[in-house]
Parts: structure tokens; C-alpha cells; sequence
């Protein structure tokens, strides 16, 4: 035995370690830049609600009444419950005051209370959009206020408009705001002069023969 050791190290046998070695760090390394380039990305917390404009009706959380957000664009489309896609615009959510704000998942009774519509318009079309509020049921009796709220998602969230209406009644119906869009999406006008979307006796046949 010569020094320490049984077999003397050899120098070709040596360096294809290093080579292998090198190898092995050079492929995990390649893998890692793999992973993260097909890693899906991470979007918690973003919302694409693929629109330019939103306008949302909201009264007080729990209330009993029906209050129906009711919008026109420049070519007449008229979207509400009644017709909830027209043109470029859609109802997202029909809000029936206190009606449907429950339900029971295995066994347990979920609240909703808030009581909120939603209209998303989903491109610009230029015109003058004109937004009314109508007092579809009134349960309490009582004045109703509405906060109505239109906002520009693009490129970034702008609160064109923000107002309340207090409304009084069934069948009670009033003009929020009316606006003008360019065509490139910029709002060029706004004016609150009533503008009645709805007739009366149109109103009166939906109320006789109530399918909401």
C-alpha cells in the first residue's frame, strides 16, 4: 500500500467527473428556465370584464323593493330585465330587491342583501346613451334612493358619473344621466333631462301579467 490510500487518483477519470458534473448542472439549469417560461400566469386579484363602460344601479341592502336599471344607446337598443342583451350592451344582473337574495346549500341558509343591477357595454358605439331607474315594485311605501354610477374600464377605470335618484313609487321612472360617446369612446356630453324609456302602458301589461 503506497500512502494513504489503495489506488492512486487518476487524472482522465477526474476530469470526465467534472465533465459529467457539469453536465448534470448545465441541464438543471436549462430545466428551471423551461418551467418558468411555460409557468401559467398568476391572476389572482384581476378582473377582466371584457367592457368600456359599466353602469350600476344600487339601493339599500335588504330592501324590499324592485328597482329596474333600464338603458339606451344611440341606435334605440333598450336593454333592461325585459331584454337583457341589445346592441353592444348587456343586463349582467338583475337585481329583484329582496327576492332571491337567500339560498340554502346543504342545509344552511346564504344572505345576499345587496341589491345592486349591472349593464356592461361591451365596445363603443358612438351616440347619446340615456340612463333611467324605474320603480318596478314598490313593497314599503316608502322613497326609494338609488345611486347610480358609470364608469370607463379602459384603458384604466375613470368614474364618468355618480348621482343618486330618489324614487317614489311603483312605476315611478327617471332619467340618471345621459351621456355622448365619440367614436373613439370619449365622453363628450352629459345632461340629467328626463328621457321616459318605458310607457306607461307598457308598464301596466308587464305589471298585469308580472313574469320576473
Amino acid at each position: 500500500m503506497r500512502g494513504d490510500k489503495l489506488f492512486a487518483p487518476q487524472e482522465d477519470q477526474n476530469a470526465f467527473t467534472d465533465i459529467l458534473f457539469n453536465a448534470l448542472l448545465g441541464f438543471a439549469f436549462m430545466f428551471s428556465v423551461a418551467f418558468i417560461l411555460i409557468r401559467p400566469e398568476v391572476t389572482d386579484g384581476k378582473i377582466n370584464p371584457k367592457a368600456e363602460f359599466m353602469i350600476t344601479a344600487q339601493w339599500p341592502d335588504g330592501h324590499e323593493d324592485d328597482i329596474d336599471l333600464i338603458v339606451e344607446d344611440g341606435e334605440g337598443n333598450l336593454v333592461w330585465f325585459d331584454a337583457r342583451e341589445a346592441g353592444l350592451m348587456h343586463l349582467d344582473r338583475d337585481d329583484r330587491g329582496w327576492l332571491g337574495d337567500s339560498i340554502t346549500v346543504a342545509g344552511k341558509r346564504i344572505e345576499n342583501p345587496l341589491n345592486q343591477e349591472t349593464v356592461t357595454i361591451r365596445g363603443i358605439a358612438a351616440g347619446e346613451y340615456v340612463v333611467n331607474l324605474l320603480h318596478y315594485k314598490a313593497q314599503t311605501g316608502q322613497p326609494v334612493p338609488v345611486k347610480v354610477k358609470v364608469e370607463k374600464l379602459n384603458p384604466q377605470v375613470k368614474v364618468v358619473f355618480a348621482g343618486t335618484n330618489e324614487l317614489t313609487g311603483a312605476g315611478d321612472e327617471q332619467t340618471a344621466i345621459r351621456f355622448r360617446l365619440s367614436p373613439t369612446g370619449e365622453v363628450l356630453e352629459m345632461a340629467t333631462r328626463d328621457k321616459l324609456l318605458i310607457r306607461a302602458e307598457d308598464f301596466d301589461a308587464k305589471q298585469a301579467g308580472d313574469n320576473k
